[in-house]
């Protein structure tokens, strides 16, 4: 899926590609760990970047403070509190070991300070609403024929992908029991994960929710834009369903983006069925108020004039003075 990304968003292709591919958490952070830690050796970089909370992001944390790097984290001081979450225990490893923490708002720098983290924390806004806002204008226009046609009049959006939903039997079965009966069309652009639990579990879709392919990211856009509600278990659409001024329905029992819960945006209904048809049925209202929680759509310029500041700087000089007195071939042993 992620080739789609790259061309739609017009993205270079990576001078990297590890080749890791779908394996149980450990496994694959395990898989890039070992990759990376190479791949940096090689590029000799002066600092090192991760984003947000995925198995990469602790992979490229651990590496990088491993060879005696500094780190910057983007995305940083997002917590759900829910440590069954394999993304949680990513992100709070990879804020303990970053030098540098860019976050997206105060509340942000607030969770971080009370954690002990409170150098070098710049408040940047979101990379992710700067792309939605450059993909939003033109993103109606990507859409073919057959998508404008099912998303005439009013429809709801769902995607489903996390594995304690899709690869729990009950659990998925009882998350779509609650489109059944839908007043509106449902479109579900459907993950290749759950289309596979689907087929194990013999679990049919409703006749209201109609399967789409897996999209682009600017088709995407254009289905959020447009949708009366958004039900969703992924932490980027419950945000791009507040940057779309769309309310959001999360199918999860926790999320890391309390600020749009905080806000009216977004309801947490977990795997309810109950609960999910009363979201369909009395579609939620949003809000009158719509506070930038995620910045003014310049996150990455505001993350490059960090990068320049002075502290930044210092903290480079630094760790070549530490490798160069150690060694860089002993640091980077085992």
């Amino acid at each position: 899926m992620s080739d789609r990304f790259f061309s739609d968003l017009d993205i270079p292709q990576p001078d990297v590609n590890l080749g890791v591919g779908s394996l149980a958490s450990s496994e694959q952070t395990a898989e890039i760990l070992k990759g990376l830690a190479g791949a940096i050796r090689r590029a000799a970089p002066d600092l090192v970047i991760v984003r947000g909370d995925t198995n990469s992001t602790l992979a490229g944390a651990i590496a990088a403070k491993q060879l005696l790097l500094p780190l910057a984290h983007v995305e940083a001081g997002m917590r759900s509190y829910d440590r069954s979450m394999p993304e949680e225990i990513n992100r709070v490893v990879a804020d303990h070991l970053a030098d540098i923490q860019f976050v997206t708002d105060e509340a942000a720098r607030g969770r971080l300070a009370l954690e002990g983290c409170n150098a070098n924390v710049f408040v940047c806004g979101d990379v992710m609403y700067d792309i939605f806002v450059r993909a939003s204008d033109s993103a109606y226009d990507t859409l073919s024929d057959d998508l404008r046609a099912l998303a005439r009049g009013p429809y709801a959006l769902l995607t489903l992908h996390r594995a304690e939903n899709v690869d729990d039997r009950e659990r998925l079965h009882a998350l779509i029991e609650g489109f059944a009966g839908a007043p509106c069309p449902v479109l579900f652009p459907i993950h290749p994960r759950t289309a596979l639990r689907l087929r194990e579990y013999g679990i049919d879709l409703p006749p209201q929710v109609r399967r789409i392919d897996p999209l682009g990211y600017r088709e995407m856009v254009a289905l959020e834009c447009g949708a009366r509600t958004i039900f969703t278990d992924s932490g980027g659409v419950q945000r791009e369903a507040y940057f779309a001024g769309v309310p959001c329905v999360t199918l999860r029992d926790t999320t890391e983006w309390t600020n749009t819960v905080d806000a009216g945006w977004n309801r947490l209904v977990g795997a309810s069925s109950a609960a999910i048809r009363s979201a369909l049925h009395s579609p939620p209202i949003a809000p009158a108020h719509h506070p930038p929680l995620f910045g003014d759509g310049s996150a990455a310029d505001k993350i490059a004039a960090a990068l320049d500041d002075p502290s930044t700087s210092a903290l480079v000089a630094g760790s070549r003075a530490i490798r160069a007195a150690r060694g860089y071939a002993a640091a980077s042993e085992g």
